[in-house]
């Protein structure tokens, strides 16, 4: 008899995204989604970090991205905000406080 396997198994040699994580990191997207700042995003999972990449168009190069290094972990903190440029915006250990730094991008005056 032929048993079904799980519809998805993580692969131990690629670095994701948690639920949680994820989750903090899709509200974030949610919301510059709502004010029209973003408009697509993509991830990949490579053997030594997870990346998720926003964009203004699916076009474009990334806006943001978005990094979780666990090797970095006991260095400068696993999550990173990377601009387009290359520069890191803001490092550290707790996702919540490194996705800060996007909100002073959101904050606009308003006519």
């Amino acid at each position: 008899m032929m048993t079904a396997s799980p519809p998805f198994q993580a692969d131990p040699d690629r670095v994701v995204f948690d639920r949680k994580e994820l989750g903090l990191i899709l509200s974030t997207y949610g919301r510059f989604v709502a004010a029209g700042e973003w408009r697509d995003y993509g991830m990949s999972f490579l053997r030594d970090v997870a990346i998720f990449s926003v964009f203004r168009r699916a076009a474009e190069h990334p806006l943001y991205r978005i990094e979780k290094r666990p090797r970095l972990r006991s260095a400068q903190g696993a999550y990173a905000v990377i601009g387009m440029d290359g520069r890191v915006l803001k490092r550290g250990h707790d996702l919540t406080q490194v996705l800060r730094v996007l909100d002073s991008k959101l904050i606009r005056a308003v006519d």
